[in-house]
């Protein structure tokens, strides 16, 4: 059994396909299960955030999971599966693995280094585990991955090279406005982001802040807690916001919407009011709209209304401050690395450990063997002295196994090692089924690359980071 990947992120689709894949909690519960009709997959997990969805599943055959999860998220996002790979990526084994360490620790985000990822790596999980979707494999892959993350936030300074989403965004709406001290701002949306924003826009002198949701106990809630960060702060009904964008500034929107919050005709109403004499910000600054969320929370054709300037997740990938600096990113694409070979070198020696287990138990059966011999042929041979041979033999039989035993590990953990293990059985005669059999409740993270190769095709796994495209 292997980790297929199967994702679309902003690395390799436009926001409009992304919008299309997006996925809310019970969307996930729904992939999920419907991954899991196929017999060819024992294990899923969906990682969808704002700039990636990611299916990632423990499969018995490429192949065959490929097809399976492809379709699933076809029949999500309603895009035919060739349009859909167009902007797919397909990660396995190894690669799988070294993906998902490089996304918890923030390299493969939008904005470089942003830690948000990691929660979001950690929602998926605990999800996932608590609609029991994920076996030893994953869970262990998971734990590992979050594990790594934090590593790489600890140790190197990437946290402060690569700012969050939010600071990118507002850093872009001060050069636009000039400054924020001072400013009417509204946040839409009352969750772990929309909290982020309030807490960044107290630090930079916001006079007041708006807060509107869904739910007006949540904005409530939000609104409360911004005010004692020294804020004046009021929670607003969704359906005021015509008339809350007309006296504000800057405009934080980053909802779970499947449809977008702020349309067209709520931007002209707002505009409309701002020009009667004594409606409006007194500053004259354009309304500032940071739309942070996906699929998109502002209609995009706001963009061209004069007097408006529309920061969505396409700008901000293309700012130079949401890259971290090179020296940052550096170090923790090499923590990633040493992590990445020391995971699949444990995960190799654990793929022996069933040939080392049948082994042992092998010589265990032959020295019963042959004191129940002994026994037969020396009836009259006091328990002491049979004690002393059982003994002695046992001792014997340790030695003479700690070398290989110990040494096959070694090896096993070393790239291609899966054939020392192949090699002690063949040495040994050892039955096939008694290792299986313990294999069983100890299952490995994959098959070694080379035996997959020799059952789908050599050819096409030359490389285990496969471009979708091409195994088709």
């Amino acid at each position: 059994m292997s980790v297929l990947l199967f994702g679309v992120s902003h690395r390799s689709a436009p926001v409009s396909v992304l919008e299309q894949l997006s996925t809310d909690e019970a969307d996930q519960g729904k992939i999920v299960d419907q991954v899991l009709e196929s017999p060819l997959v024992t294990e899923a997990i969906v990682l969808s955030t704002c700039n990636r969805v990611e299916v990632y599943a423990v499969v018995d055959a490429f192949h065959g999971g490929l097809s399976a999860i492809g379709q699933v998220l076809s029949e999500h996002c309603g895009m035919p599966l060739n349009d859909l790979t167009k902007y797919a990526y397909v990660r396995y084994a190894e690669a799988a693995v070294e993906h998902l360490f490089s996304v918890a620790s923030g390299l493969d985000s939008a904005v470089i280094g942003e830690q948000q990822v990691l929660g979001q790596v950690r929602r998926a999980y605990a999800c996932a585990e608590a609609n029991h979707t994920v076996g030893r494999i994953l869970h262990e892959l998971s734990q590992r991955a979050l594990s790594v993350g934090k590593r790489v936030h600890s140790e190197t300074g990437i946290d402060a090279a690569g700012a969050s989403v939010v600071s990118v965004a507002l850093d872009m709406a001060e050069k636009k406005l000039g400054s924020l001290a001072g400013c009417n701002a509204v946040v839409i949306g009352a969750g772990s982001m929309g909290a982020l924003a309030t807490k960044q826009l107290a630090r930079a002198g916001v006079g007041r802040v708006a807060v509107m949701n869904r739910s007006l106990p949540r904005a409530r809630r939000l609104a409360d807690n911004t005010c004692e960060l020294g804020m004046t702060a009021v929670a607003r009904p969704l359906d005021d916001i015509a008339a809350v964008l007309a006296d504000a500034d800057l405009i934080v929107s980053c909802t779970g919407a499947v449809r977008p919050v702020v349309s067209l005709a709520d931007v002209h109403r707002a505009l409309s009011s701002r020009e009667q004499p004594g409606a409006g910000p007194a500053s004259g600054r354009p309304l500032t709209i940071c739309d942070l969320g996906m699929p998109r929370d502002a209609d995009p054709a706001i963009a061209g209304l004069p007097g408006v300037c529309l920061i969505d997740m396409d700008r901000i990938q293309r700012e130079p401050s949401a890259r971290a600096a090179a020296s940052d990113a550096e170090a923790a694409r090499a923590i990633v690395a040493a992590e990445v070979a020391d995971y699949l070198a444990g995960q190799r020696m654990a793929e022996v450990t069933p040939t080392v287990t049948a082994l042992r138990q092998r010589a265990a059966n032959v020295v019963e063997s042959e004191l129940l011999r002994l026994d037969n042929r020396l009836p009259g041979l006091q328990s002491i002295h049979r004690d002393e041979v059982a003994k002695t033999v046992r001792r014997v039989v340790d030695k003479l196994l700690h070398a290989p035993t110990v040494r096959v590990k070694q090896l096993a953990s070393t790239p291609g090692g899966d054939s020392y293990a192949e090699a002690l059985r063949e040495l040994f005669e050892l039955d096939q089924q008694a290792v299986g059999a313990v294999a069983a409740a100890e299952l490995p993270l994959f098959a070694g690359v080379d035996d997959i190769a020799q059952r789908a095709g050599r050819d096409e796994f030359t490389s285990v980071t496969t471009d979708l495209g091409k195994t088709e």
